[in-house]
């Protein structure tokens, strides 16, 4: 079947092979589609409209929402190049203009012969690499100063990166194994966890398990894994669905990626223990469009798990039958926000819900739902594995266990390290070879975090004493910069990443984040006009109280914790 030329059989084809064909299915279709057109043309749009029973204006609205989707010719292989607060502060904008002037285009532009387009990107959380890009599927790093002709023919693929610390639970089996190997996963401790749940556990008493461990949520807001599930298992409901947030986008963030990576089986054992302790029969696991890489990876994980019997109907000869889904982003840091990510896999634009109501009771398909970031769920399957006692033997009463940080920046030994809680800031930065030069400043949290100084080494890395001292603690980014960095200009990248990502459904993040912008990038350039600083301490407040999610509700904290800190950088220049 062809339209205005354009042959539709492999996009039925496609369709044909799903098993539902409903708006929930409508940006795997869409990113289907770009895969096999190049672009999304009106007779693919419509092919999808009347297959899936989607108005085609709704189809359009959906498809202009994620910037990894596109309505006009592209190259044939994207060249994303990370300009990241600290991909920009490794290089990242130079590369860029390099690649540019190599190719001879600017960003948005595609070669004269196709080739390749290049994308200027906000970041790529491959911070420990800096500065980094892709080259269609292939993550680059460390490109400052290597030839663009080079890169561009010849592209080396970077590996997980650097993992240390001790003791190393969740990351141990990174880099060790090959990561969908079934066999070896189970000799190295693997489906521990499942196989003792399956055999002696009722699912209540999985929840009273991660209760009682005390396993605060990994992804940011630290909320207790137990209660979430406790939460989305009570009540009558039809159906009950697990959602693995793998939307990692939070610059300076890269731990996910590493787990997704090196460990997908974890990721898999975790979500279906969760499913056993809720009810669930059916997980869908979230991973950004920005890491093919790790999708690849986990489409064998799920395959390999499935034939070995840990997915899919009566696991390990149990009434339990789970199943999971994995779903792609397709460019929209909004989808990091746990209902925008529901919305998305809906079929719809990833916009944040208002709340109350909350997934554990309204989530996904309007059915009790419980979402985990990627970390919790490895971390609730080794607690099952290996016991609340040995989980808490590690750490502080109030923040039991280890925890992962990814360390970036101006730190002689970038990575992901594994550490208990309660060690101290500076002791970490002592284990990632310390300060290269001499240190200035410390983001913490990332874009959506604080900066802290040098008197903040000695804090312990608790939720405790950094709430204390007024201080995100966040998902773990630790972005190092030392004396030689302009934080105005680090301020300005971490402004228009915001006012690049904000999704627009409430105005005060829609209109906050552009003045953010503007201001930071007026004083950058130093020329302030009488009374910016005051109206963006107002823009900054507006956005921290009226927000609809957290976007908005942190888009000015970093920018204002460094207005505190170090107020004279945002001082009028003299004249």
């Amino acid at each position: 079947m062809t339209s205005n030329g354009i042959d539709l059989q492999p996009l039925h084809a496609w369709l044909g092979q799903q098993e539902s064909r409903d708006r929930s299915r409508l940006l795997p279709a869409l990113i289907e589609a770009q895969r096999l057109y190049g672009r999304l043309e009106p007779p693919v749009l419509t092919a999808i409209s009347h297959a899936l029973r989607v108005p085609e204006a709704e189809i359009h609205g959906v498809a202009s929402f994620y910037t990894m989707l596109y309505d006009r010719p592209t190259g044939r292989t994207f060249i994303r190049v990370c300009t990241s607060p600290r991909c920009a502060q490794a290089g990242g904008e130079t590369v860029l203009r390099e690649v540019c002037a190599h190719l001879k285009v600017s960003p948005g532009q595609a070669t004269p012969d196709g080739a390749f387009e290049v994308e200027e990107v906000p970041c790529l959380c491959l911070c420990d690499h800096a500065p980094a890009a892709l080259h269609g599927e292939v993550p680059l790093g460390n490109l400052r100063g290597v030839p663009v002709a080079e890169w561009l023919a010849r592209p080396e693929e970077i590996g997980l990166g650097a993992i240390r610390g001790a003791p190393r639970r969740l990351t141990a089996r990174c880099g060790k194994n090959a990561p969908t190997d079934v066999e070896a996963y189970g000799a190295d401790g693997g489906y521990a966890g499942l196989r003792r749940a399956l055999d002696s556990l009722q699912p209540q008493e999985v929840i009273d398990k991660i209760e009682a461990s005390g396993l605060d949520g990994r992804g940011g807001a630290a909320f207790p894994t137990g209660r979430k599930w406790a939460l989305a298992a009570s009540g009558e409901a039809p159906q009950r669905y697990i959602v693995c947030n793998g939307d990692e986008s939070e610059p300076g963030t890269f731990k996910d990626r590493v787990l997704l990576e090196g460990d997908p089986l974890a990721v898999l054992e975790g979500m279906t223990l969760a499913g056993y302790a809720i009810g669930a029969s059916r997980g869908y696991l979230y991973v950004r469009g920005e890491y093919p890489r790790a999708q690849r990876t986990l489409r064998h994980a799920i395959q390999a798990a499935r034939e070995a019997g840990f997915l899919g109907n009566r696991l390990l000869g149990s009434s339990f039958s789970f199943d999971v889904e994995l779903r792609s982003g397709a460019g929209a840091y909004i989808c990091g926000e746990e209902t925008a990510l529901l919305e998305s896999i809906e079929g719809k634009r990833g916009l944040p819900r208002l709340k109350p109501p909350y997934p554990v009771t309204h989530g996904l398909f309007g059915m009790p739902t419980a979402i985990n970031n990627v970390e919790t769920l490895c971390m609730a399957a080794w607690i099952l594995g290996n016991g609340v006692e040995s989980f808490r033997s590690v750490g502080s009463a109030e923040s039991p266990g280890t925890k992962l940080f990814c360390l970036s920046g101006d730190i002689v030994l970038p990575g992901t390290y594994e550490v208990p809680f309660g060690i101290t800031l500076g002791e970490l930065l002592t284990l990632a070879g310390g300060v290269a030069g001499n240190l200035q400043a410390i983001l913490l949290g990332g874009a959506a975090g604080a900066f802290a100084g040098p008197e903040a080494l000695d804090l312990p890395l608790t939720h405790a004493s950094f709430r204390q001292a007024g201080l995100p603690l966040g998902s773990g980014v630790i972005m190092v910069m030392n004396q030689s960095r302009d934080l105005r200009r680090t301020c300005w990248h971490l402004a228009r990443f915001f006012a690049h990502e904000s999704c627009g459904k409430c105005l005060p993040c829609q209109l906050g984040t552009q003045r953010q912008l503007e201001i930071i990038g007026r004083r950058a350039e130093g020329h302030l006009r009488p009374g910016d600083m005051e109206a963006l301490d107002d823009v900054a407040f507006t956005m921290t109280e009226t927000s609809i999610c957290g976007l908005g509700v942190t888009a000015g904290s970093a920018i204002q914790s460094a207005r505190r800190r170090w107020p004279a950088i945002f001082k009028p220049p003299a004249s």
